[in-house]
């Protein structure tokens, strides 16, 4: 028997009215690109991919969740030196803006504590927040860098990701086998050599 799923929930910015609206357009385009739509298994797929762009651009909206602080155990500057936090890989995938086709791989972050620290998992909502909208590399790490910042106020973070991109792969040069890989520095890993190659070593990747 098949089961139906259920609609996404959509997001505030996208009305019911909407919704039928945008099933009926990608209902028009898929069939011009070529998909019948008359069989069991594709009757349904305007909507599935209306739900999997919803799904994928989920970013938008605010994670309660996200901020969960503590206090650190060691005060700042005791001892002189700089105590990193790094965690990763983290899984991601997101849509890149030039083609709306997505790009995927890990992201490690890392910072810096002054007088908080953020809970792990929180790392990995960060990254999910940011990664599920329409984005670029470049842009996602800045954004994860600058947000984790402004979150533990950080004296320094730091983002590295790699990540294969689907619009390089299935259009285009059709390039198979290439990874792209961008680094980020904030605050006290602009400055400090000996940081940045610490958090790569960390990452895996000195």
């Amino acid at each position: 028997m098949h089961t139906v799923k259920p609609p996404a929930p959509l997001p505030a910015r996208i009305t019911p009215e909407q919704r039928g609206r945008f099933e009926r357009q990608l209902a028009e385009l898929l069939a011009a690109l070529g998909l019948p739509l008359d069989s069991p298994g594709t009757e349904g797929t305007p909507a599935r991919l209306l739900d999997a762009w919803i799904d994928a651009t989920s970013g938008y909206e605010p994670d309660p969740k996200l901020v969960t602080l503590f206090p650190a155990e060691r005060r700042e500057g005791a001892g002189g030196g700089h105590d990193q936090i790094v965690e990763g890989p983290i899984a991601f995938t997101a849509l890149c803006e030039h083609h709306a086709l997505p790009f995927l791989g890990n992201v490690w972050v890392g910072y810096v504590a002054s007088g908080q620290l953020i809970g792990l998992s929180k790392l990995t909502r960060l990254v999910r927040c940011h990664s599920r909208r329409f984005t670029m590399q470049e842009r996602l790490g800045a954004d994860i860098a600058a947000t984790l910042a402004t979150i533990v106020r950080a004296r320094g973070s730091a983002v590295y990701i790699e990540a294969t991109h689907l619009c390089t792969r299935m259009r285009g040069v059709r390039e198979t086998d290439a990874a792209t890989r961008t680094a980020t520095w904030r605050g006290a890993y602009e400055d400090d050599a000996r940081l940045r190659r610490e958090f790569m070593g960390l990452c895996g990747r000195g």
